[in-house]
């Protein structure tokens, strides 16, 4: 007969109980490691799927998702002519919060060079990839966006004609896709009167430089569209991908372009390190702080409940050792039930987070390796937690049992 199991029938409604808060409390745990897990996978996603293997940023930064980043966009040119690259493409990348249908639209635009880039290589759910250079934009599921819905940001209206699962950054926000030429349009936009405040502004700025008096010609140039001054160039844009040609030296290529004063280069593990060591850093530490918070309460919790139960069962202890029982199975039968509830609660708490976990709004990864590692810190909290309770059942002496 086993004494542990015995006794948990014995009190089991007490047992279920107690096993049911430590796995709630486990799945809290889970729940925190999984969501810092997800966040990490958020944030290296795009990197990941877009299968550059060289990012040109602008020079002393380390743009585009760690900072801001703005190179011009001939950039890219001089970058597609340098041995070993196969493709040099534009990359706009940044964040806008607008309204829409009476509620906040936040996302994360994203441009795609086209026509070489239509965003075939996104995991669309629905819909397809872009077709054709202006007013057609790509949007994830986060954004709560229909296929066909028209969404209007700065003068123009996109409308939604594909959907991704899954593509967020790495504060949750839903990653929408354009044209590069579309986002520098909303990423560039300016109210009216602002527009018209500084096109009155231009000519007295020119009158008092030297070209404003030796060509007046550029005066009324001045007073017009920015498209009708030669001197200013198209709107920046924020990185160059690069993909290299097969065989090329990654090292070599990025020692060419890093000679250049203008900008900095960037591998894919480089960004990936950039994302996870200053991003998501800091919520890394806060979190690691708050799992080992609540597995301390864990080990709290559990100590206390197992102390517990030893005391209330002095009497039944003290009557085992005046039969003749030996403290060897008096003290299993504590360190048995120990590691049941904390087994058991490991188990309840994983079936609840497979429930409950995926309705979070933030993505949660559980990984095994995590999992694995909780695990054997909840055995040796069940270790240590019985020892309080095996020290007091060693203390009781079969003449309790006769008082």
């Amino acid at each position: 007969m086993n004494l542990a199991t015995k006794d948990i029938r014995h009190n089991m409604g007490r047992f279920m109980l107690t096993t049911l808060g430590v796995g709630l409390l486990l799945m809290v745990v889970m729940g925190i490691r999984g969501v810092y897990r997800g966040i990490e996978e958020d944030a290296t996603l795009l990197i990941e799927n877009v299968g550059t293997d060289l990012w040109v940023v602008q020079g002393e930064t380390q743009g585009p998702f760690a900072e801001l980043s703005r190179i011009p966009a001939n950039l890219r040119d001089r970058v597609a002519a340098v041995p070993g690259v196969n493709r040099a493409s534009e990359c706009v990348y940044f964040p806008v919060q607008r309204e829409h249908a009476g509620s906040a639209l936040r996302m994360t635009i994203f441009g795609l060079d086209w026509p070489t880039d239509k965003g075939e290589w996104l995991p669309l759910i629905a819909g397809r990839a872009l077709g054709q250079n202006h007013y057609e934009m790509i949007a994830d599921q986060v954004l709560a966006l229909s296929l066909g819905e028209r969404v209007y940001l700065g003068k123009d209206t996109y409308t939604v004609v594909g959907i991704t699962k899954g593509m967020v950054n790495q504060s949750g926000d839903g990653l929408s896709f354009f044209t590069t030429r579309d986002a520098q349009a909303i990423q560039f936009d300016v109210p009216g009167e602002a527009i018209r405040l500084e096109r009155a502004a231009r000519p007295a700025r020119a009158a008092r430089n030297d070209i404003g008096r030796t060509q007046p010609g550029i005066l009324d140039r001045a007073a017009g569209p920015v498209s009708n001054i030669p001197a200013l160039g198209p709107p920046p844009i924020s990185a160059v991908m690069v993909t290299l040609d097969a065989g090329a030296d990654p090292a070599e290529v990025a020692s060419v372009l890093s000679s250049w004063p203008d900008v900095s280069v960037l591998s894919r593990e480089e960004q990936r390190e950039l994302i996870l060591t200053g991003v998501v850093d800091r919520m890394r530490r806060q979190i690691g702080m708050v799992s080992s918070l609540l597995l301390i309460v864990s080990a709290v919790v559990l100590t206390l409940i197992i102390y517990t139960l030893t005391l209330e069962r002095t009497t039944p202890i003290a009557l085992l050792k005046l039969i003749g029982a030996p403290n060897r199975v008096v003290l299993g039968m504590i360190l048995q039930q120990s590691f049941l509830i904390g087994g058991i609660g490991y188990g309840v708490g994983y079936l609840i987070g497979q429930v409950i976990l995926p309705r979070f709004p933030r993505r949660v990864v559980l990984v095994e390796y995590d999992l694995l590692e909780l695990a054997g810190i909840i055995a040796g909290i069940c270790v240590l937690a019985s020892l309080l309770g095996m020290w007091k059942a060693a203390r009781v002496s079969p003449n309790e049992i006769l008082s």
